[in-house]
């Protein structure tokens, strides 16, 4: 029996799919675990469970015993041997017809095997069509490149842009082989941004989601930004953080800045590794998680 191999967003949504897919249910299936989700901050969903099902083997059937068998060829030998001629080919006749036909013949051991055969060949033929879909699918996803991830990521932003009747174009910057970022630039984008960038945030989350919903199995970091808020930020914490790294080596002591997103915690601690006489380190959990700075003698 063929494996058949599923991801979800749980073990068991990705337990139902491949039942779905495989047409059993899970008293005739054997499923295993093969890696459970894994979530990140915010609770979202770095990496999804991934099981794998097949239709479970079924256990062969007892074998006769030979002496029954051989004591009933005897019991039949016995009356062929107490008939004329033409009743032995009438006995064979009836004999051949009832080891066809009935299901207390010969063909008790042949009949239920094949008909065994062939439920179990019907059932493995059926997850293999799935089976090979899903490898085709994962050899097309492994195949996928991030400039045709970043087609599908700029697709999805110029339609949203287009309902929502905004003037605005996106164009796609690749900053590294495995990061492209999709950059929304026009007037009066500010909705799009949010306070403190946190719609900016969300709007990054659905067009991931919308690249991963094409291609489940390959999916690289995709970046968007809107009216270069991004860019600007980075600027400006970085011209921040250089500040208090001034202050904090002056005056020997720590600073606490205040709660930031990961990506505004990143920028942070990249500015700080390039000034000597400051370290950093995060503390807190979720929403209050933030950066502090202290001086490398402390």
């Amino acid at each position: 029996m063929e494996w058949v191999e599923v991801t979800g967003k749980t073990v068991e949504e990705a337990r139902l799919k491949a039942l779905d897919q495989l047409g059993i249910a899970l008293s005739d299936a054997e499923v295993e675990v093969i890696t459970e989700p894994k979530t990140g901050l915010f609770g979202r969903v770095r990496a999804e469970a991934r099981v794998r099902a097949r239709v479970m083997p079924s256990a062969p059937r007892p074998k006769r015993s030979r002496g029954g068998r051989a004591k009933a060829k005897g019991g039949q030998g016995g009356g062929r041997q107490g008939g004329d001629s033409r009743s032995r080919e009438e006995s064979r006749g009836q004999g051949a017809e009832s080891r066809s036909n009935s299901p207390q013949g010969g063909g008790r051991q042949r009949a239920p095997k094949e008909k065994a055969a062939g439920a179990a060949a019907g059932a493995k033929k059926a997850p293999a069509g799935g089976a090979n879909r899903e490898s085709k699918e994962d050899e097309m996803a492994e195949g996928v490149t991030l400039e045709e991830q970043a087609a599908v990521a700029k697709e999805f932003l110029e339609g949203l842009v287009s309902t929502m009747e905004l003037e605005a174009t996106v164009a796609i910057r690749p900053i590294d082989d495995e990061t492209v970022e999709l950059a929304v630039d026009g007037e009066g984008l500010g909705m799009l941004v949010g306070p403190r960038g946190t719609t900016l945030a969300a709007l990054q989350d659905v067009t991931r989601t919308v690249v991963q919903g094409r291609y489940p199995t390959k999916t690289d970091r995709i970046l968007v930004d809107v009216a270069r808020y991004r860019e600007r930020r980075s600027e400006a914490l970085t011209r921040f953080t250089q500040q208090v790294a001034v202050e904090v080596i002056a005056e020997g002591a720590e600073r606490a800045l205040e709660p930031m997103s990961p990506a505004d915690r990143k920028v942070v601690h990249d500015a700080a590794n390039q000034i000597e006489g400051v370290t950093t380190r995060s503390e807190g959990e979720d929403a209050r998680r933030h950066i502090v700075l202290s001086p490398t003698e402390v």
